[in-house]
């Protein structure tokens, strides 16, 4: 298992977009457990409604676990999308 933190940059936090090419980008790793934890809440990493539905606003800090096969490579993705904006062409 392997986790790291990083904070989102979006100007509209995880709205449908981000939120879906990030569930898109982790639900390769087929055998990866990703979850996405902001203070007293864990979400499926996978699951774009559930990341819709917290409500993560601009400057929130996210921690990322993965845990399973390839778990390494699915937490650098994760961090590099998160640290980028998520493919959000709102981040500027």
């Amino acid at each position: 298992m392997v986790s790291a933190t990083a904070t989102l940059i979006n100007p509209q936090g995880l709205h449908m977009r981000p939120a879906g090419n990030f569930a898109a980008a982790m639900g390769k790793f087929d055998e990866c457990n990703i979850t996405v934890t902001a203070g007293e809440t864990t979400i499926n990493g996978k699951s774009p409604m559930a990341l819709m539905a917290a409500g993560l606003h601009k400057g929130t800090e996210v921690t990322i676990t993965c845990d399973g096969k390839d778990e390494q490579e699915a937490l650098n993705m994760a961090i590099d999308m998160i640290e980028s904006g998520l493919g959000d062409p709102m981040t500027n």
